[in-house]
Formats: C-alpha cells, sequence, structure tokens
C-alpha cells in the first residue's frame, strides 16, 4: 500500500534547504531579531510581487484583517460582510473589533461568496465586505466592489489561501481597498512559524497599521493609541524572501497537479459516487491551496481513502455559524454553507505531489466507485 500524505511540509523543504539555512544563518549573525532589513525588505518585495504600493508584516492572519477594520475604525455598532462558509479567523476578527459579522452564502458551485446575495445583506450599519479567496481561488470581485462603491463600503479581502492567484490579470491583494494574508505554515507561501500581512495602496491604512502592530508606537515610548503586539520577525521575513523566490514556480506546480486531478477523476464518470471536481471559471486563474472535490459519500469515500493509506482533511466542517463560539447565530438559514460543511473533501495537494501519488488517489476512488456498484 502507497501512503500518500495530505501535506509533507519536510519533502517540500528539502528544495530550498541551503538558501532556508543560509537566510536562517543570516539573521542568526545579525543580532537583529524583531522588525529590523529582513522584514523590510520582504515587505518590499511582497507589495511589489502583489501589485500594491504597501505591505505590512505581522504576526499572524487573524491580526492582519483584525487591523485592518481597526484601521478603517469598524467597531461596536457596525456589520461587516462575511462568507458562511468560511475559515473561522474572517468571522473572529470582525467580533474582535466589536463589530458583527454578518454572513453571506457561496456560490455553490466555486465555494466562494456569492456575490448576487451581497445586496439583500446590507443594512444601514454595514460597513465592509470581506471575500475570502477559498482554497486558492479568486473571488468575483468586480460586482463587490460595484457594490461596495454603490453602498460606501470598505472592501478587505481576505488572500490568506491564495498568494499570487488572478483574477482577470490582476493580483489577488490588489482587488479591493486592502488586503490581510496569514503565512501560516501549509500556505502558498508558508512561513516557519506564525506569520501575516496586510497588503494596500492606501499609504494612511498601511501607517495605521503599522502602529497599531507595535503597541499603538510610532516612536519608541510613544504610544498614540492602544495597540497591540503582532510584528512579523526578522527569522519569520528571512524565511519568507527566499520562499517567495519559488513561489511562482511551485504554484505551477500546483496547478500541473490540480489539472492531472482533474482530467483523470472526470474520466472515471463518477456520478454514482456524487462526485464532482472544482469548477473555475474562466476568469480566474487559482494557485490551488487546496484541491476541493464535493461528494454525497463523502465521510464514506474519506473512510476508504483513509485506509488505503491517502491522507485528506474536510475544510470546513462546521460552518462558522454552527460554532459553540457563535451561538447566537446557530439558528441562521444558510443550508449552502451546510451542504459544503457535509460534502466536501480536501485531497492532497501542493508543490511536492508526484503523478505517481496522484495516480495512486485516483486508483483507490476508482475502486471505492467498483465498491458502490
Amino acid at each position: 500500500m502507497m501512503v500518500v500524505p495530505f501535506l509533507d511540509l519536510k519533502r517540500l523543504h528539502e528544495e530550498i534547504r541551503e538558501p532556508l539555512e543560509a537566510a536562517f544563518k543570516r539573521v542568526l549573525d545579525s543580532g537583529w531579531f524583531i522588525t529590523g532589513p529582513e522584514v523590510e525588505a520582504f515587505e518590499s518585495e511582497f507589495a511589489t510581487y502583489s501589485e500594491v504600493k504597501h505591505c505590512v508584516g505581522l504576526g499572524n492572519g487573524l491580526d492582519a484583517i483584525h487591523l485592518l477594520l481597526r484601521a478603517y475604525e469598524i467597531g461596536p455598532g457596525d456589520e461587516v460582510l462575511v462568507p458562511s462558509n468560511t475559515f473561522i479567523a474572517t468571522w473572529l476578527a470582525v467580533s474582535q473589533c466589536g463589530a458583527t459579522p454578518v454572513p453571506v452564502e457561496p456560490d455553490i458551485n466555486t465555494h466562494n461568496i456569492n456575490p448576487d446575495a451581497l445586496v439583500a445583506a446590507i443594512t444601514p450599519r454595514t460597513r465592509a465586505i470581506i471575500p475570502v479567496h477559498l482554497y486558492g481561488q479568486p473571488v468575483d470581485m468586480d460586482p463587490i466592489n460595484a457594490i461596495a462603491k454603490q453602498y460606501g463600503l470598505v472592501v478587505i479581502e481576505d488572500a490568506a489561501q491564495a498568494q499570487g492567484a488572478r483574477y482577470k490579470g490582476r493580483r489577488v491583494g490588489s482587488l479591493g481597498h486592502a488586503a490581510a494574508t496569514s503565512f501560516y505554515p501549509g500556505k502558498n507561501l508558508g512561513a516557519l512559524g506564525d506569520a501575516g500581512a496586510i497588503l494596500t495602496n492606501d499609504k494612511a491604512i498601511a501607517d495605521k497599521v503599522r502602529t497599531l502592530r507595535n503597541y499603538g508606537s510610532q516612536v519608541k515610548y510613544k504610544h498614540e493609541v492602544a495597540g497591540y503586539n503582532t510584528r512579523l520577525d526578522e527569522m519569520q521575513a528571512a524565511f519568507l524572501r527566499v520562499k517567495l523566490g519559488v513561489l511562482d514556480k511551485w504554484n505551477e506546480s500546483r496547478r500541473a497537479v490540480a489539472n492531472s486531478y482533474t482530467a483523470q477523476l472526470q474520466n472515471l464518470n463518477l456520478e454514482n459516487v456524487g462526485l464532482e471536481v472544482p469548477n473555475v471559471p474562466e476568469w480566474a486563474e487559482p494557485v490551488w491551496h487546496l484541491y476541493v472535490i464535493r461528494s454525497k459519500n463523502r465521510d464514506a469515500l474519506r473512510d476508504y481513502l483513509d485506509k488505503q493509506g491517502i491522507a485528506t482533511v474536510i475544510h470546513y466542517p462546521i460552518p462558522p455559524h454552527l460554532q459553540a463560539c457563535y451561538t447566537e447565530f446557530s439558528k441562521f438559514n444558510l443550508p449552502i454553507a451546510e451542504t459544503l460543511a457535509n460534502e466536501v473533501l480536501s485531497i492532497p495537494m501542493s508543490s511536492a505531489v508526484t503523478e505517481k501519488e496522484i495516480v495512486t488517489v485516483v486508483d483507490v476512488m476508482r475502486s471505492f466507485k467498483s465498491q458502490l456498484n
């Protein structure tokens, strides 16, 4: 039996072990570990890569969304439109600044927030929209930006899963007023620990976030606002600079893996398994942070794959509105989010997945299908 891991970070990093070790030594030898030259260099390089003017490095992706909301002075009494189908950090950031998350259902085909459902959710208290580029696939941003302009709303992209993706030729992270991203180790651009950043063309917003991330201070021991301690450190910035240099190459490898999965799975004719492969709009250039299939027999399929050595993950088994920390949302009618939670399954995906592993995964699915006949 061939074991196929969901994500083998050790294998992934072997390709760049030497430059990572050199980055570690460079920072260690410098004796400078917080908000120094490595952070400044990474912020400049990632801003250029993302086609924006400003990047501010932070401690993690949750803080990135939270501090952007703070920078836009969104707080108690305000509402923020968020996807009903997303990792809970998108909601938590809204709650942390005292505002109220208002869930909006996704497009069942892309799993991303549905622009057609936004207007019905807008009230006089609505201040912002946070579209999430889920699984590495861009959201349809043009209609969202048009709605935001009409109603005077801020658009904050949650680009944590989509570093390098493009929407109609433009980089994700440059499509709204500002963007937040995470560099959690499993991301396409992942640190070797927690890290995050915001992206924007608005200098005033970037400056506010820089102040908020450092105890509310621009000058040491002078504190303009009650801020936070959430700074990207020199070591992680140095590692991220190395990985930024191979990000496009690794994203191309992910596309090749995704294309191979799609071609082989479509050839299986898996209607009786109730299986659907990802749908990619013609205007989207995804980076395949995850390859997410749907199956009405998801739990049985996952159990079968696991027994055959194929590791999978459910993104996400419990929607935010059904989490224990959001009991006030438990009676909301969000059937699409709940359907996805019951049917989605992420199969092994990274730039290090081999064709032999892809064939193994598909062959196991083929044998699962034969058991249902």
